[in-house]
């Protein structure tokens, strides 16, 4: 089993990627139905994605599945919703918006949602490491966090 180095920078491998497109195997790609999304590349320690987000287009809130990661908006406006659970209080929704060039780095255990909330398609790049197994998506419920399906990576994406 090949070691993970917990030092890799995934902003700056994400910032490296969206800053030469050219280099991508595939052009974006708009889908009107749902999130495109395609891997640009995968190595023993982490994995790069390409997304794209028509208006309106977004996420459950979900984990990683352990991995870290970071993700860089290549062009339009992205807003991410992290949560917040605190003990005995209700979960707490924390709304930020990210534009052009901005970047995003999140650890182990952060629990996200990412929407395209404004009028405007965008592109993101998505660094992980290590490569995602699993994501959890979640609904916020009465006693807090409530699971709903855990995906596994090659079966449902």
């Amino acid at each position: 089993m090949t070691a993970v180095d917990t030092r890799l920078d995934h902003l700056a491998t994400a910032t490296r990627y969206a800053a030469d497109p050219d280099s991508w195997p595939v052009a974006p790609r708009f889908d009107a139905v749902e999130r495109w999304y395609h891997r640009l590349a995968q190595e023993h320690d982490h994995e790069v994605w390409l997304l794209t987000w028509l208006p309106g287009q977004g996420t459950d809130l979900h984990d990683h599945g352990g991995s870290a990661g970071a993700f860089r908006v290549f062009s339009g406006t992205l807003t991410e919703d992290t949560v917040e659970t605190g003990l005995g209080g209700p979960p707490r929704i924390t709304a930020r918006e990210l534009g052009e060039g901005a970047g995003r780095r999140f650890g182990t255990r952060h629990i996200h949602r990412i929407t395209n909330r404004s009028n405007r398609p965008a592109i993101s790049i998505h660094a992980y490491g290590p490569a995602l197994s699993s994501m959890t998506r979640y609904r916020i419920g009465t006693a807090g966090l409530d699971v709903i399906p855990v995906e596994r990576a090659g079966a449902q994406w």
